[in-house]
């Protein structure tokens, strides 16, 4: 495997665990599909539709957001996430983590 496609692999394998934590802390206040890929972008995280979507549909089979489908002004359906009870507990362990691993992580490599 040449060096570029394995650090492309290797970063797409951290990306990966990063997104969960992304789109959970912004789901504080409920947002649908694009409001959701335009907060992340406008945090720095880009991520596209066909990630974010199975990404949001797996996050609520675990049980950590909750969704439902609304009309909102006479537009066209849309599909509102919110974190669950069970999320923002998860969230929380998941944050506190990141900071250790992080803090780690930056001693050993500087």
């Amino acid at each position: 495997m040449e060096n570029d496609e394995l650090v492309q692999n290797m970063l797409l394998e951290l990306r990966r665990g990063v997104l969960s934590i992304a789109v959970l802390s912004q789901l504080g206040k409920e947002q649908y599909g694009y409001s959701l890929l335009k907060a992340l972008s406008d945090q720095g995280v880009e991520i596209d539709q066909s990630t974010l979507y199975p990404l949001l549909r797996r996050l609520e089979s675990q049980g950590l957001l909750q969704s439902d489908w609304r009309i909102v002004d006479e537009a066209r359906p849309r599909r509102y996430y919110v974190i669950s009870t069970q999320g923002k507990t998860v969230l929380a362990k998941l944050k506190k983590e990141w900071s250790a691993m992080t803090a780690t992580m930056n001693k050993m490599l500087s």
